[in-house]
């Protein structure tokens, strides 16, 4: 409480960037806050007559503040937590929905996108961290958003939208960023952008990027200093064609590899930045995407239809050796093979009508495969004199999942007056998935490698199975009403549900070789569904130099989704248990108390708990009554800009943004399958803090930036992973880092 009393006190800072940037480009002070326009309501509006919790950021807001990934983004939306043990492995918590930070077979609870793709798949599978240069805006929409965004977005939707081509004019943008890290961590990255316009009403815009930046931990049992290296690289390019004023067709081909040579989990027990395991553990993930939009303006309404089609190849390697303390080697190498379709079909009213309505549909086809490798090591093998292995792989099981979702969904917006309008939306839709085992092979190796066995280990086939079809058909929607008793200010009130789509067990009927009387693995877990009252008002004052946006919210969620983990052998599954409750507040507030100045405070107050449990719940889950979820009470940040004349030709500007994150648990308490026995990973991340400067100069079209990030080279520990089988389980921000960024944009 005294650290979030803190953080209130310091500051009046955060949020927004764009119109100070601009001004000081023009060599002018800034008199007034950028007017922001999103779109996540499906048609161009306002931000501060949407009646909905959102955080948007421009590109100027992402270059100025050095956001490049999905960290900054979190420390500057209130109500949001990063969950980051490592690169490309990134679970996102949105007003404490959350039973832990790791999701393991369960679907996120906060969607992601780019532009019209999903790519948030479930929590331990990689999620790409894309990479954020040359993006016409971001929106972080919290709460619920089921009604325009699926059943992914349990409670929220984070949308990344990339710029299309300019048809009119030539440019040219790029941006070098090199920083040096604690420890002597050399971090690289490299931007570039050309627009093109072709010939009359075609144009092209090219991205491409390329990031190497130097690990900060050492893993001591594969030898390597600074193991956790970054390099990820690739580049898009859209093709706009606008035959008329009506008609635009948008084509983009994107692809990105991003792949860190080991986790940037750390044990603090071996020192500092440490950890072990026998080989890099490796979360890399290379996305493919192919994407047309047709978009067609009649009298009165848009037409937008889009066709997107992506591939995402995944490898997630992990030393598993930590189930049995390290005793035998134990070891997972998967191979995971995503395609996806997807296809939106919407028609959206034309603003300033009595009625604004959207309607449409949406269809997501999904083939997801993993190569489940488990593994031992040639040097334990030979050493406890077990043969028979084709390989250093006691089991190989091939298996794909199969999903679909189908929808459609509305929304319509009543108008009663100037002052008053009246929203509602619904979504209707079916999810299904089924899961077939392809084949494989396994062995009793957990067994004799623990009894210390020797000999020719006999090999068992596995069978191809068909699993269970999971389905669920759910409405979802949001009734809003909203109250503008001036012009510059807009209150709301809203209640809106959302669900995650049913979620099949990729190992549904198998036993325990380790132990037969362990639990069989069941089918899979129910759809969850949350319900969520929130009340809201946005302002704007004195003519444009102060807005605010507070919310406050109350989340029912029920048949929670949970990952639980068989005692024996650390086999993991999805199932459902009781309800919980979580309730807060949400404040981002903006100013530009004097020329040149811009200040702001953000930041949010949540308690989320168990509400209701069963002892057979409980046992299977881990879970105790009351138990508290995996989110901070409080967290909130502090940001000031200042902007100041050099020369004629020169505009300085000076930042320096606050954020602070209280500690939260790590996950459920209990042993799942042992509810007397405390869980021995269970543990609460510490309270951090994070300062960040900036110090910099535009002059024309370039902009040369010094910057510090983590000024205190704080190495708290913000994330735990809650397994068993990590031997190194604790995630930290990237130590203190010093560096300069060049941009340079014609």
């Amino acid at each position: 409480m005294t650290s979030g009393l803190l953080a209130s006190a310091s500051a009046v800072a955060l949020f927004v960037l764009p119109t100070l940037a601009s001004a000081q480009a023009s060599g002018e002070g800034a008199n007034q806050l950028e007017e922001i326009i999103v779109t996540a309501t499906r048609r161009s509006e306002r931000l501060q007559d949407v009646p909905l919790s959102i955080t948007a950021f421009s590109q100027d807001d992402l270059t100025s503040k050095g956001i490049v990934g999905y960290e900054g983004l979190a420390r500057e939306t209130p109500g949001v937590v990063l969950n980051k043990p490592t690169a490309n492995f990134n679970n996102f918590t949105a007003r404490g929905i959350a039973t832990n930070g790791y999701g393991a077979n369960l679907q996120n609870t906060v969607a992601i996108y780019i532009d019209e793709l999903p790519i948030s798949t479930i929590g331990n599978t990689t999620v790409l961290d894309p990479n954020l240069f040359d993006v016409e805006r971001i929106e972080f929409l919290r709460g619920p958003q089921g009604t325009l965004f699926g059943s992914g977005s349990l409670s929220g939707a984070l949308r990344i939208l990339t710029n299309s081509p300019d048809l009119n004019s030539f440019d040219a943008a790029g941006m070098v960023d090199t920083g040096v890290t604690d420890g002597g961590s050399l971090r690289q990255r490299y931007n570039a952008m050309l627009n093109v316009p072709l010939v009359d009403k075609l144009g092209l815009r090219v991205v491409g990027f390329y990031r190497d930046e130097e690990g900060y931990v050492d893993n001591i049992g594969t030898g390597v200093k600074d193991s956790n290296t970054l390099v990820d690289w690739g580049g898009r390019a859209i093709l706009l064609w606008k035959p008329t004023d009506a008609l635009s067709v948008r084509v983009l081909a994107s692809y990105e590899d991003s792949n860190p040579k080991d986790s940037a989990l750390i044990n603090p027990a071996l020192g500092k930045r440490k950890r072990n395991s026998d080989r890099p553990d490796l979360f890399v993930g290379e996305l493919t995407t192919f994407n047309a939009t047709v978009e067609y303006q009649f009298d009165g309404a848009l037409l937008t239809s889009s066709s997107t089609y992506s591939t995402f190849d995944q490898k997630f390697f992990v030393d598993l050796a930590g189930t049995f303390n390290g005793a035998i080697a134990f070891g997972l190498d998967a191979y995971g093979y995503q395609d996806t379709f997807v296809e939106e079909l919407r028609v959206a009213s034309d603003p300033g009508g009595k009625f604004d309505w959207v309607i449409g549909g949406f269809f997501l086809d999904r083939r997801h495969d993993v190569d489940y490798f488990y593994r031992s090591s040639p040097e334990f093998l030979a050493a406890r004199g077990i043969t028979g292995l084709p390989d250093e792989y006691y089991q190989r099981q091939y298996n794909h999942t199969i999903s679909h979702e189908i929808a459609g969904f509305g929304e319509l917006t009543y108008h009663i007056n100037d002052k008053i309008w009246l929203t509602y939306g619904m979504r209707y839709g079916g999810v299904d998935a089924r899961s077939y085992v392809e084949g494989g092979y396994n062995s009793a190796y957990l067994t004799w490698a623990l009894l210390g066995i020797s000999g020719q280990i006999p090999m068992v086939p596995i069978a191809p199975v068909q699993g269970v079809k999971a389905e669920g058909h759910r409405p979802s929607y949001k009734v809003s009403a909203s109250f503008q008793p001036i012009p510059s200010v807009t209150t709301y009130a809203t209640v809106s549900t959302g669900f995650r789509s049913p979620v099949v067990n990729g190992f549904a009927g198998r036993a325990s070789v380790v132990d037969p009387t362990d639990l069989v693995i069941p089918n899979g877990a129910d759809t969850d569904k949350i319900q969520n009252y929130e009340i809201g008002a946005k302002s704007t004052w004195f003519d444009g130099r102060l807005t605010s946006n507070l919310a406050a919210y109350l989340i029912d969620w029920s048949d929670i989704q949970v990952q639980a983990n068989r005692v024996s052998d650390s086999v993991q599954f999805a199932t459902n248990i009781g309800e919980a409750r979580s309730k807060g507040f949400e404040f981002e507030i903006t100013a530009l108390p004097i020329r040149d100045v811009q200040v702001g405070l953000s930041g949010s107050f949540n308690q989320a708990h168990v509400t209701k449990l069963t002892p057979q719940e409980a046992a299977i889950s881990g879970a105790v009554p009351d138990a508290r979820l995996a989110a901070p009470k409080f967290q909130g940040g502090a940001y000031v800009n200042y902007g100041f004349d050099v020369t004629a030709g020169t505009r300085g500007f000076f930042s320096a943004a606050f954020q602070h994150v209280d500690s939260f648990p790590s996950s459920f308490p209990r042993v799942p399958g042992a509810p007397t026995r405390t869980l021995a990973t269970y543990g609460y991340t510490d309270s951090y803090n994070n300062v960040n400067l900036t110090l910099g100069a535009i002059m024309g079209g370039l902009t040369v930036t010094t910057y510090v990030e983590n000024l205190f080279n704080d190495d708290s520990v913000t994330y735990i992973h809650p397994e068993a089988f990590l031997a190194s389980r604790f995630g930290t921000m990237r130590p203190r880092t010093v560096g300069l960024r060049v941009n340079y944009d014609l």
